[in-house]
């Protein structure tokens, strides 16, 4: 059962998350070839891809902050996922680190983009 209203949800049915890259090909091979995400043509190769289910957290920012986003990627064993990805070739910034929240690791996408990959250790929306 959803907890939004149904008014909510007729009018908000997704959420489009937008990376900026100085290797846009690259990050886009990285989302098809290695995570092989499903995609749609928008046209000209401009690839837009189906996400795995997401959630949203709103964190306070401190004093003096600059307001940002960031990507997250969750997964349930943070291990086997990292093996996994390292076989495929990608590369990791850094060892696992517990955060509280959930055990966090740096991915370094091909177009110097950095996202983070966690084992959430908290209740989850998805």
């Amino acid at each position: 059962m959803s907890v939004f209203p149904a008014t909510v949800l007729k009018m908000i049915n997704g959420a489009h998350v937008i990376i900026y890259s100085t290797d846009a090909e690259a990050d886009r091979a990285f989302f098809r070839d290695v995570l092989e995400y499903p995609s749609v043509d928008a046209g000209h190769g401009w690839l837009i891809f189906k996400l795995p289910p997401a959630e949203l957290g709103v964190h306070p920012l401190g004093d003096g902050g600059t307001p940002t986003h960031e990507l997250s990627f969750m997964c349930d064993d943070l291990d086997a996922t990292m093996t996994e990805l390292r076989a495929r070739g990608i590369e990791f910034r850094g060892e696992p680190q517990n955060a509280g929240f959930g055990i966090t690791v740096t991915v370094l996408l091909p177009g110097g983009v950095e996202a983070q990959l966690y084992e959430p250790r908290h209740a989850t929306a998805i």
